[in-house]
């Protein structure tokens, strides 16, 4: 097996280098951060029915007064009452600089895989669902070209209403696999997600929405593992989830043609794996590493075949969490 040194921005290590086996094969190298900053000025909003979407679940109209904002700590975040923020997507946005690079844009994307967006509708959601009626959606328009909007929480829904001055409306809860596959299927350029809350909006094209797809474990059980509480059981469900969820590892190929992996070197000096729960985890760190995708098998091989790892660290970037030997027990053979 090859190996590589390179340096490592993970949350308690330094170094890394690689080292361990892995049956796995980098998957081609794309640069997803070429396509995550289109130059659209948008300026008109419309409603437009695309269906209505599989279960969405409705929640107080978006003009409803919201409490003081909150810290930006990425856990659980509520400014209206009955909308769960999409707390990460939240903070990311709220990051952006005004001239956020491709890797910031990205890691916006990253993060609006925790679960679930909210999308806006003109009438009573309730009333529509309940006759069986498709729900007419929000919809920019820039010249020819169409947008999905989507919001990751109360406050940006509020500061859309108060910017269009529409309070005939209310949104749903949709689940973010639900929502790029609605972007994909209609005639959109892409989806623009809080896109009146200034600086902290952004403009996801359509070839981005589709990497993000292609990949995506539709449940998001890893990453919903990882916001939260530390606690026994917060570490057993991510173990379970892992059994049955896509998992990546950073990968690339060394001059003598052998595949090395990226591992972690706490600043204990503890050997850690670096695992992913989706690709774009691991491109928004800007290293050049492929990504490799595995099984929990795999991993638990890894491990038993190197006594000397002591776990992994899954998605480095945050929210993360260390799994030691102990806790992956139930992956190794």
């Amino acid at each position: 097996m090859g190996i590589f040194s390179r340096s490592s921005r993970t949350p308690s290590s330094s170094d890394s280098s690689a080292s361990v086996d892995a049956a796995a094969t980098p998957a081609e190298q794309a640069d997803p951060a070429a396509d995550a900053a289109p130059a659209v000025g948008i300026s008109v909003s419309s409603f437009r029915g695309v269906g209505e979407a599989a279960g969405p679940a409705p929640v107080e109209d978006a003009e409803a007064p919201a409490p003081a904002p909150s810290a930006r700590t990425p856990r659980t975040r509520t400014t209206v009452p009955g909308v769960t923020d999409n707390a990460l997507l939240t903070a990311a946005l709220l990051a952006l600089p005004p001239q956020a690079s491709p890797q910031e844009r990205l890691n916006v994307v990253r993060q609006m895989l925790q679960g679930h967006l909210y999308l806006r509708v003109r009438g009573d959601a309730r009333s529509l669902l309940a006759a069986g009626e498709n729900l007419p959606m929000t919809v920019a328009t820039s010249g020819d070209e169409q947008y999905l909007l989507a919001y990751s929480g109360g406050e940006p829904l509020q500061e859309a209403v108060r910017s269009d001055g529409d309070t005939e409306t209310s949104a749903v809860a949709v689940p973010v696999a639900q929502v790029l596959q609605q972007a994909l299927a209609g005639p959109f350029t892409g989806l623009v997600i809080d896109h009146a809350s200034g600086d902290a909006s952004v403009i996801l094209p359509r070839t981005l929405l589709e990497r993000a797809l292609d990949d995506l474990d539709e449940t998001t059980a890893v990453k919903s593992a990882l916001i939260g509480e530390r606690t026994p059981e917060a570490i057993a469900a991510l173990v379970e989830a892992m059994r049955g969820a896509p998992l990546w590892i950073a990968a690339r190929q060394g001059e003598d043609g052998q595949i090395g992996v990226a591992e972690a070197r706490m600043s204990d000096g503890r050997r850690m794996l670096e695992v992913y729960s989706h690709p774009l985890e691991l491109h928004v760190l800007g290293r050049g590493d492929a990504a490799a995708k595995v099984t929990a098998e795999q991993l638990g091989l890894a491990l038993a075949s190197d006594p000397e790892l002591a776990g992994v660290v899954v998605n480095p970037q945050g929210p993360w969490m260390q799994l030691s030997r102990a806790d992956l027990a139930p992956l190794l053979p």
